[in-house]
C-alpha cells in the first residue's frame, strides 16, 4: 500500500512541475512574440497624427484606417491618436510642429513641400498627371522615391503618399471654361509658387490661404473661387457657397505622410516595422478607394444643389495645356531636369486616356 501511495506521490508532483515548467517557458516566449530586443515595448507607445481635412475624405479615412492597422498588429501596444479638420495644427503650424517634435506625424498637401525641397514643385505642374492611373504609376515609382528621399536632409521621413485625386476649378461670378474666363478673377490657391504663376498665366489672381479659413473668405467674397478636388469641395461644403464648378482635371493633390525622423529612430525596430507595413496596407487601400469617394461625392454634391458643373472637352483642355505649357520650362532648373522628363514620360504614356 505504502509503494502504491509513494507511486502516486510521485506521479502528481511531476505532473505538477511539468506544468510549472511549461508554463513558465511560454509565458517567456509569449513575453518576446512582440518585445523582441526591446523592453519599452511593454510601455504603450502614444503617436500624436495631425492633419486638417476632414474625416469623411480620402486622406481622413486613410488616416483613421492607420492608426487601426497600428494597433491591431502591435496588440495594442502602439496607439495613433489622430487630430483632424487642424484641430492640433493648421496647415502653416504643421511642419514646423513636427520639426519641433511637438507632433509625431502629419500628412500636408505635397504643395506645402516646395520649401522643404524644390523638388516637389514638380507634382504642382499643371496637367503632371494625366489621369488617375498615372497618379498610382508615378508615385509608385521613380517620382515618388525621389521626393521622398529629398526629405532626409531635413531629418523629415518620408514613408508615402495618399492620394486625394485631380483638382477641379469652383467659381462665383460665372463658369470657368476657357482660360480667358480667368481674367479678373481672384482664387484661393495652397501656398505655391507654381500655383501661383499657374493663376498668372491664365490671367487670373491668386491667394494662399489656409484650408479651414477658404469657406468663409468664398463666403464673404475675399475670393471668388478656389481649386479642389471634389472630397474636399464636398466635405468642406464648398458647394453652398459657389454657383459653378469646372470638371477640368488640371492638377493632383495628394499628400506626403511625414514622421519626425528623430523619432523615428527612437523607436523600437518591430515597431518601426509595423508603422511601415500599416503605411503600405493603406497606402494601396486609398490607391484603390479615391477615385470611387470623389464619384459618390460629385453625385451628392448635384442632388444637393444647384451648382452648374461644366466639364471640359478634349479642345477645351488643349487650349488650357497650352496656355500654361510655358511653366514647365520655367521650372525645369528649379525642380530638375530628370523629375520634368518623368513627369514628361507619365504625361505621354497616359495621353490618350486624358483625351478620350
Amino acid at each position: 500500500m505504502k509503494q502504491i501511495i509513494g507511486i502516486l506521490i510521485f506521479l502528481v508532483t511531476g505532473l505538477l512541475l511539468s506544468f510549472y515548467i511549461g508554463f513558465h517557458f511560454n509565458s517567456k516566449e509569449q513575453d518576446l512574440a512582440f518585445d523582441d530586443e526591446q523592453s519599452g515595448i511593454r510601455k504603450q507607445i502614444v503617436i500624436k497624427f495631425s492633419h486638417v481635412v476632414a474625416e469623411n475624405t480620402p486622406k481622413g479615412l486613410a488616416a483613421q484606417k492607420f492608426a487601426d492597422l497600428v494597433d491591431q498588429k502591435s496588440n495594442h501596444r502602439v496607439k495613433v491618436e489622430v487630430f483632424p479638420n487642424g484641430s492640433l495644427y493648421s496647415d502653416k503650424e504643421e511642419l514646423e510642429a513636427l520639426k519641433d517634435g511637438r507632433v509625431q506625424m502629419i500628412a500636408p498637401a505635397t504643395s506645402k513641400l516646395g520649401g522643404v525641397s524644390s523638388k516637389w514643385q514638380v507634382l504642382d505642374l499643371p496637367f503632371a498627371f494625366p489621369t488617375e492611373t498615372a497618379i498610382n504609376d508615378g508615385l509608385n515609382g521613380d517620382i515618388g522615391k525621389s521626393l521622398l528621399g529629398s526629405l532626409y536632409s531635413q531629418k523629415i521621413k518620408g514613408l508615402g503618399f495618399w492620394v486625394n485625386g485631380l483638382k477641379q476649378i469652383t467659381n462665383k461670378s460665372h463658369a470657368v471654361i476657357q482660360p480667358n474666363d480667368f481674367k479678373g478673377e481672384k482664387f484661393r490657391i495652397m501656398s505655391s509658387n507654381v500655383l501661383k504663376k499657374q493663376f498668372e498665366l491664365l490671367g487670373g489672381q491668386s491667394k494662399p490661404m489656409d484650408f479651414n479659413e477658404t469657406y468663409r473668405n468664398l463666403e464673404s467674397g475675399n475670393v471668388s473661387g478656389e481649386e479642389n478636388t471634389i472630397s474636399n469641395i464636398y466635405s468642406k461644403k464648398y458647394y453652398r457657397v459657389q454657383d459653378y464648378m469646372t470638371i477640368s482635371n488640371h492638377g493632383f493633390l495628394g499628400y506626403a505622410i511625414l514622421m519626425n525622423e528623430d523619432y523615428w529612430h527612437s523607436l523600437p525596430a518591430k515597431v518601426r516595422l509595423i508603422i511601415q507595413d500599416s503605411i503600405n496596407e493603406t497606402v494601396k487601400w486609398n490607391q484603390d478607394h479615391y477615385q470611387s469617394m470623389n464619384k459618390e461625392q460629385l453625385n451628392l454634391i448635384k442632388k444637393e444643389s444647384n451648382i452648374q458643373i461644366h466639364e471640359l472637352t478634349s479642345k477645351e483642355k488643349i487650349e488650357w495645356i497650352e496656355k500654361l505649357n510655358p511653366i514647365y520650362k520655367q521650372y525645369e532648373p528649379i525642380a530638375g531636369r530628370k523629375l520634368i522628363s518623368e513627369i514628361r514620360n507619365i504625361q505621354r504614356k497616359y495621353e490618350k486616356q486624358l483625351f478620350r
